[in-house]
């Protein structure tokens, strides 16, 4: 056995209601009505644990799980882990490659009101942001260097995408992020006495130029528009990326690592 609590039947097959349920988590508009969501993945699901996610249930498959982690039950009691067989594992889980562990987490959301802040604030804003894979990477880079939040505005995507997740390896669990219009995000900053610059081709300033050691929240545009007039218009300042060639702008989670990690630098924190 995995673990030190029997259990007592496999689900084995794709009828069973807990399997159909599983599935139709997969779509954004079930996770959202149901307020519930799948973590693929053990690393993932350790994090999302360590963060203080609400796990609800734990599915694994034997065949696939190389070793379980000692004296692990997620919080969960013996029902609420549920061991399936490999072809059932494989219809719930989204990992070509899964480890045999999915868990099934409840939605945790934050306010603006509710962020708590550094006497050296960085906030990343991310204005409508489109493909879960960036997302998921500037989440794994604003892990990486301590951002205190990730403020979303005109949201595109739901945060819990399987794909997000995946792509900020479990980080998402660990920010503070929060959904907000542009209107609300300019007035809490506004009120933080925390400075915008908004990162746009049209700027003027290099973002090696800007003073960066005070309280900053950047500010970063989608992928296809950039942003918008609203931000453009109301951000305390402009900031570039320079381009050494015809292309004016970058991989939005590339630009963000760029300019997350000057602020560092600049701080002294590398």
């Amino acid at each position: 056995m995995f673990y030190n609590v029997i259990t007592m039947t496999t689900i084995t097959s794709l009828a069973n209601p807990k399997i159909k349920e599983l599935v139709q988590l997969k779509k954004a508009s079930h996770r959202r009505q149901s307020q519930l969501f799948t973590i693929d993945g053990l690393r993932e699901i350790l994090a999302a644990q360590k963060a203080g996610v609400n796990l609800i249930e734990l599915y694994y498959c034997p065949t696939l799980i190389k070793k379980w982690p000692k004296d692990q039950t997620f919080g969960l009691n013996d029902k609420k882990i549920v061991e399936v067989s490999e072809t059932v594992f494989q219809k719930i889980c989204y990992k070509e490659k899964s480890d045999g562990f999915l868990a099934v987490a409840e939605y945790k959301s934050l306010t603006l009101d509710q962020i708590k802040v550094s006497a050296q604030p960085l906030i990343v804003v991310l204005e409508s942001v489109e493909k879960p894979g960036n997302l998921g990477a500037i989440l794994r880079t604003a892990h990486a260097a301590q951002v205190d939040a990730i403020i979303i505005n005109e949201n595109q995507t739901d945060i819990y995408n399987p794909n997000i997740i995946r792509a900020s390896e479990g980080c998402l669990f660990s920010q503070q992020v929060v959904i907000a219009s542009t209107e609300e995000t300019i007035s809490w900053l506004q009120a933080n006495k925390i400075k915008s610059l908004a990162a746009a081709t049209k700027a003027i300033k290099s973002y090696t130029t800007i003073d960066l050691k005070k309280a900053i929240a950047i500010i970063l545009g989608s992928e296809s528009e950039g942003l918008s007039n609203n931000w453009l218009k109301k951000a305390d300042g402009l900031i570039k990326i320079p381009m050494k060639s015809d292309i004016d702008s970058l991989n939005v989670s590339v630009s963000a690592a760029i300019i997350i990690f000057e602020t560092l630098r600049q701080r002294d924190l590398l």
